[in-house]
């Protein structure tokens, strides 16, 4: 059950026995019930920072976003080492995320004001269109026309590796005040990038769905609903920011 997404990987399947201490197994029902209550954890924070930032101002909020961020990727790793916490661990990674996304998203909507005169939006067409790409896939995957083959993993995988070391290099050359060309301005191949990275984001979630079926259906412990769900929602974190991306582009071109 190779899968590109890190969380969600053959790794959290060694070394488990495949019920736990009850003799209960995974589910896809209860997968998908752990899955809403991380979605409404991460609403919550990003209502808190949201507010925060339209009260309070960019400098109240920034901390929280920062915050977020750094404590959202600790307690990935964490989960990512120890899939047995993840009952706790993954509502923790869900609030901080919702801490993070919700003021960037308060500052992406300010950008965009500033750039539209207050005409554009953008967060609400990105909450849409990432929960519209995370339901098509789902209905393009139970219909089977889209099969998470071996070749198929192995191709997004090695895409989402290739993303990957082009932020981290972006990153690293932005310590030195270098920035990588193109890819974040509103051109033409910046917004070609974001789409090409919008199509591997959502190409994880049909190996998340497959990595998911494929637990319950081999009776992985009953912990993995929650370790599932914690790498489903790493990758619709990753969607929602990669379409947030590109609205502003578009929007700045305007």
């Amino acid at each position: 059950m190779r899968t590109s997404n890190p969380t969600l990987s053959d790794r959290a399947f060694e070394n488990t026995v495949m019920s736990d201490y009850s003799g209960h197994s995974m589910t896809l029902e209860g997968t998908v019930n752990k899955t809403g209550v991380l979605l409404m954890l991460v609403i919550a924070g990003a209502a808190y920072t949201w507010n925060m930032y339209e009260t309070a101002g960019a400098a109240a909020a920034m901390p929280w976003m920062i915050g977020g961020a750094i404590g959202g990727l600790v307690v990935a790793f964490i989960t990512f080492f120890k899939p047995t916490i993840a009952m706790y661990t993954a509502p923790i990674y869900a609030i901080l995320e919702g801490l993070f996304l919700g003021a960037l998203s308060a500052q992406a909507e300010a950008q965009v004001a500033s750039m539209t005169g207050g005409q554009g939006s953008v967060v609400f067409p990105a909450v849409c269109l990432t929960f519209g790409i995370l339901l098509a896939l789902l209905v393009v995957y139970r219909l089977g026309i889209i099969k998470a083959t071996e070749n198929f993993k192995l191709g997004v995988a090695a895409a989402t590796g290739g993303i990957f070391l082009v932020y981290m290099a972006s990153i690293v050359m932005g310590f030195f005040g270098v920035s990588v060309p193109f890819i974040h301005e509103g051109g033409m191949f910046g917004i070609g990038f974001s789409l090409f990275v919008i199509v591997i984001a959502s190409l994880n979630l049909v190996l998340d769905f497959d990595f998911i079926e494929n637990g319950a259906a081999s009776g992985a412990p009953k912990y993995m609903e929650w370790y599932a769900a914690f790498g489903l929602l790493v990758t619709l974190v990753w969607l929602y920011i990669e379409v947030l991306r590109l609205l502003v582009k578009l929007q700045s071109r305007d």
